[in-house]
């Protein structure tokens, strides 16, 4: 008789829901983790007797999945939750965040913003998020005291901030930060210029360039509204996608987020290109910006991962709430009931999140070999019961609050619903700081 193999964890499950291959859901199994890495994805009968493990969580009621990519945020933004709503996007930006952000952004609202932020999403059962904001350096020591993964923006903008002077002087910072996180395992990179109405053409190329040398994506928001596209073609005579093409930026390194404003000639582009899109669809509901044709891009072979925006705008980093919009919003946009069904929004917030930031190889899904981001969702709930289909009950159903353990990495960041790596009084007391200094209108 074979003797066991000693692993780290094995986590034993109602349900597991690997993500790959697509729609598969596995009763009765279980995931083996080893030295942070997914070492099998088995019946739960055969893991005990093929492993022993020095923790063993029974977890009969729950299906276990994995970590949620955020492929899209403004995490220090949780500090603006509800400052400024039902504004259109313009005025919401002109009048209220940029004014708001001149007072106030520093390194310590940074840096406590994203913490309440990463909170927020652990709890939710997030584990990757892909951020765009001022000191992106200390977005990314806040992720890497909490043990989560991020991709962390090297921001541009043609205009000076608090976070640098321009265009040239953001891509000294980024490129320091970048090299600075080659050496730390949970924390990428992107360049992340604002917006092609807010950097011009020269950072634009150069930008292409860097991100080709160095193999590091482009995050953008593009598209995000008709004023938006508008403005470029009035001033230019050229859509933004076509300038963006035209400056050679449109390729599989790139990140299109909103892209809600999209015609024939546009979508022609990006599935062309390989261009990956981002759909944050609460944030652009909640703006009025436009619906991003989901369906359609899909259909043509587009990557489409999900984001949240930032808390500012949403109002908050809900990954599982997202999932059923986004689900629910592609259907009606397309007129078609079977739009976008589960397995494909679960995708969405899972291995299509991975796959545009890159990281696939790692995380998305729980295969051997990949990165153990993992969580666990307990459907023994009236809300969620009876379960025909998991994958339909986390998608229409579930709710953060359901998320009881999260593993980032192999390391246990939320246990039994409580968070491991982040002080959340301290968290909530930063958010009452800072929510007095933004009403007093100081720093």
């Amino acid at each position: 008789m074979n003797k066991a193999a000693s692993v780290d964890t094995i986590i034993d499950a109602g349900w597991v829901i690997p993500v790959m291959p697509a729609g598969q859901e596995l009763a009765a199994h279980s995931v083996v983790v080893d030295s942070g890495r997914i070492v099998d994805v088995i019946s739960t009968e055969r893991a005990h007797a093929r492993y022993q493990a020095e923790r063993h969580l029974r977890l009969p009621g729950h299906v276990v999945l994995p970590g949620l990519v955020n492929a899209h945020t403004h995490a220090a933004m949780t500090m603006f939750r509800g400052m400024a709503d039902d504004l259109p996007l313009m005025e919401w930006l002109n009048n209220h965040i940029w004014p708001a952000e001149g007072r106030i952004v520093s390194e310590n609202y940074v840096r406590d913003g994203t913490r309440l932020a990463i909170a927020e999403m652990l709890r939710g059962g997030t584990t990757c998020f892909n951020d765009m904001y001022f000191f992106p350096d200390v977005t990314a020591r806040v992720a890497v005291e909490a043990g989560m993964r991020a991709c962390v923006g090297l921001i541009v903008i043609d205009f000076p901030t608090v976070w640098a002077e321009n265009a040239d002087d953001y891509l000294r910072k980024g490129l320091a930060l970048h090299d600075e996180a080659r050496h730390q395992p949970l924390i990428s990179t992107a360049f992340a210029p604002h917006a092609p109405y807010t950097v011009s053409d020269e950072p634009l190329r150069r930008i292409r360039t860097l991100a080709d040398e160095l193999e590091t994506p482009v995050h953008i928001h593009v598209h995000e509204t008709a004023d938006e596209v508008n403005g470029a073609v009035a001033a230019s005579g050229q859509r933004p996608m076509a300038r963006l093409s035209e400056l050679g930026l449109l390729s599989p390194r790139m990140l299109a987020v909103h892209m809600t404003q999209l015609d024939e000639a546009d979508i022609t582009l990006a599935a062309s290109h390989g261009v990956h899109v981002v759909h944050c669809p609460e944030s652009n509901l909640k703006l009025a910006s436009g619906f991003c044709p989901v369906a359609q891009l899909q259909a043509r072979g587009v990557n489409v991962a999900l984001g949240t925006d930032g808390a500012a705008s949403n109002n908050d980093l809900d990954m599982l709430g997202e999932m059923r919009t986004a689900a629910q919003l592609a259907k009606a946009v397309a007129s078609d009931a079977a739009a976008v069904p589960a397995h494909a929004a679960l995708a969405m917030a899972t291995i299509n999140g991975a796959r545009a930031l890159g990281l696939d190889d790692e995380i998305g899904s729980l295969e051997p070999g990949k990165a153990a981001d993992i969580i666990a969702i307990d459907l023994d709930h009236p809300s969620t019961q009876p379960v025909y289909s998991p994958i339909s009950t986390v998608v229409y159903a579930t709710c953060r609050d359901q998320v009881t353990h999260v593993w980032v990495n192999g390391n246990a960041v939320l246990d039994n619903r409580e968070l491991m790596t982040v002080d959340t009084q301290a968290a909530v007391a930063s958010a009452a700081y800072w929510r007095q200094q933004l009403l007093e209108g100081g720093a």
